[in-house]
């Protein structure tokens, strides 16, 4: 395959997840692209990381958690990433790497990612500047990839979002056409671009200074096949599947959901400020709570749609990765966006499932 892979979000999950899976796929004797990391937020406390991308020593991934009942820690130096950027600084560099040399897109762009404003699209799509929301600056990458001549594309969109891919199509689409882009790009976008439809699953605790992460040994990332994707390596975390919905509806309403749950205890009941998943499990009350949060509502709602067997079982790898003795997950972290999760991971589960569960209805009604 090689070429380039230009990844939009400079997150420790991604350098723990597809930034090592690219790695360890390289390292196995793949041909993989290079990793080119540009950051959206134009924040500059990523100033560091930034500068730590470009730097060919790559950086640190620690691996620490059980596996098969057995401590694992390995410590693996991620060397696919090969430079860094910034809208905000690099602008001409990302147009010119995205119309003429990334073959692939990945994205990770955080809860919030996909808003746009409505006044957006009235600024029209002129690469001469970024747009502020990440859809915008999507939109205006790909008219200049048009005009540059319209090779195929493939996105990878990596946010925790039920059906990331269409759900991105339609919103950059739809800015597109409010910004009275040409019918004939319009087309280019819906016949050659391929927004893929994928999940994520991987516990990711810890960023590491300037550059690099610590996570958990569990990974996934399934990808929804389509006509034409190739994913960028192949790795025995990855998984392409015709369907990925039940992945996305375990990992979204059983670990994201749990998650969230804590949170919210940790947020209204006056918990330890430095708390972490672990510690907060380790009170015998919450612990029991969140058992018969998962027993009485999460699981009942899941066996509604037929996936009780699934459910059950993805409950019980979940609960032992909250309680991965090597990681310290903060729940002031988990916290972050508190009303966006709530939406997406209780409320959506609620709407899917359609039996009582009458914990997590309180949770959305307050």
């Amino acid at each position: 395959m090689s070429g380039l892979l230009l990844q939009f979000g400079t997150s420790r999950f991604l350098q723990a997840h597809a930034d090592l899976f690219l790695h360890e796929a390289r390292m196995a004797g793949q041909d993989v692209p290079d990793v080119v990391i540009v950051q959206t937020s134009g924040s500059a406390a990523r100033a560091g990381r930034l500068a730590a991308f470009s730097k060919p020593e790559g950086f640190p991934v620690r691996i620490r958690g059980l596996e098969d009942g057995q401590p694992v820690e390995r410590e693996v130096q991620v060397k696919s990433v090969t430079r860094g950027l910034s809208t905000a600084a690099d602008w001409p560099d990302v147009v010119s790497l995205f119309a003429e040399q990334a073959d692939t897109i990945l994205s990770n762009t955080g809860d919030s990612g996909y808003s746009v404003a409505p006044e957006e699209a009235a600024q029209g799509l002129d690469a001469s500047a970024p747009l502020p929301s990440f859809p915008g600056k999507l939109a205006q990458l790909l008219l200049a990839r048009y005009r540059a001549g319209g090779r195929a594309l493939t996105i990878l969109p990596c946010e925790l979002i039920n059906r990331n891919g269409p759900v991105l199509k339609a919103i950059v689409t739809d800015l597109a056409r409010g910004a009275g882009a040409e019918e004939a790009f319009l087309a280019w976008l819906d016949t050659k671009v391929i927004f893929a439809n994928t999940l994520v699953d991987r516990i990711v605790s810890e960023p590491l200074e300037p550059a690099g992460a610590v996570a958990e040994p569990y990974a996934l990332w399934a990808i929804e096949e389509a006509p034409g994707l190739v994913p960028p390596c192949t790795h025995p975390s990855i998984v392409l599947a015709p369907d990925i919905e039940p992945y996305e509806r375990l990992k979204l309403h059983i670990l994201n959901l749990g998650h969230t749950v804590l949170a919210d205890i940790w947020r209204k009941e006056g918990r330890p400020t430095e708390e972490t998943v672990r510690a907060i499990l380790s009170d015998p009350a919450i612990a029991a709570r969140l058992d018969a949060l998962y027993r009485d509502e999460v699981v009942p709602g899941f066996a509604a749609r037929g996936l009780g067997g699934e459910a059950q079982a993805y409950v019980e790898t979940t609960l032992s990765r909250f309680r991965n003795p090597f990681l310290d997950h903060r729940l002031s972290e988990i916290a972050g966006n508190h009303a966006v999760k709530i939406e997406r991971r209780i409320a959506a589960f609620l709407a899917w499932a359609g039996t009582p569960a009458p914990t997590l209805q309180n949770i959305v009604s307050r």
